[in-house]
């Protein structure tokens, strides 16, 4: 069995969350019109931001509702390059890089979809990306984020991963920044808390999960 250390992008490597990403998207649609009705639908979801993560991450990328797949591509790539390129936080790159030095496999977990998730993956050398996928049809995008989502990313699905994987989970690690990060941090034998949110440094708290400042 191998061992993996599992590590969410937005937080413990990314500064910047993925409704920014829907926003920036958004904002560059192609024509005036479009992008203010865009930009409208991700300002929806900004209520939700701290109540209802998972929900105003589905209400952000329905933002992009009609955008084609070539299009979503280009601007994956574009918003790689000009907006996250560089600004990996340090911390979550030290860590990576000393459980690889270890002999774990490196799995990225993100909320971004393929199109900006995948330049990321590329950049730390990740195993295997587990990421959210755009639900198309006929080359455009629907609006919807298609089941399962990676903020569930725990439990049994964990679970299934990891025998798919011929992974220990007992002697894996993981990094998480976010309570939506619990169930990922809970299912491995060395969780780590990185740079928590008051939910996840309470439940590291009770749960005596070591925590690392940014």
């Amino acid at each position: 069995m191998h061992t993996a250390a599992f590590v969410r992008a937005e937080g413990p490597l990314l500064p910047y969350g993925a409704v920014r990403a829907a926003a920036w998207l958004a904002a560059n649609a192609q024509d005036l019109g479009s992008r203010a009705a865009r930009l409208g639908g991700v300002a929806l979801a900004a209520p939700f931001g701290l109540s209802d993560p998972i929900l105003a991450l589905r209400l952000a990328w329905g933002a992009l509702r009609g955008t084609s797949e070539d299009r979503l591509e280009i601007l994956g790539e574009e918003y790689w390059e000009t907006q996250l390129r560089g600004k990996l936080v340090r911390v979550g790159q030290d860590l990576l890089e000393r459980a690889r030095a270890d002999g774990h496999r490196v799995v990225l977990v993100s909320d971004h979809p393929d199109c900006v998730a995948r330049h990321l993956a590329e950049a730390i050398r990740a195993d295997v990306l587990v990421c959210n996928q755009l639900e198309l049809r006929a080359g455009r995008a629907t609006g919807r984020i298609a089941d399962p989502l990676a903020s569930r990313f725990g439990g049994p699905a964990l679970q299934a991963f990891a025998s798919a994987h011929g992974l220990s989970l007992a002697g894996s690690l993981a990094y998480g920044t976010a309570g939506t990060d619990i169930a990922l941090l809970a299912g491995v034998g060395r969780p780590c808390a990185v740079a928590p949110t008051a939910e996840l440094r309470r439940a590291a708290r009770d749960l005596d999960w070591p925590v690392v400042a940014p």
